[in-house]
């Protein structure tokens, strides 16, 4: 977990799970490029419409939750460490 939160590219995580990141994060950081093209690539290596579509509204939703807090201003939850996990109690 440790390796994954550092940089999930170099944790050891098998072709297919890296492959699913990077669409996530392209979808999150750059929507309007997500295409065709990406969605085939999910298909060839496994993905079914269904896991797609599921994948699709968990990233779209955590974006929609996220910038409804930044948009007002929110406050980090104080349980919250800087990497985004639980701090010690």
């Amino acid at each position: 977990m440790d390796r994954f939160v550092v940089d999930w590219r170099t944790a050891g995580l098998d072709e297919t799970t890296k492959a699913l990141l990077e669409y996530t994060e392209k979808l999150t950081d750059e929507p309007a490029s997500v295409g065709a093209k990406d969605i085939a690539t999910l298909r060839r290596i496994g993905f079914d419409d269904a896991a797609i579509s599921s994948c699709v509204q968990v990233v779209a939703y955590f974006n929609y939750i996220n910038r409804i807090a930044e948009g007002l201003g929110a406050p980090v939850e104080d349980w919250l460490a800087d990497d985004g996990r639980s701090r010690s109690v």
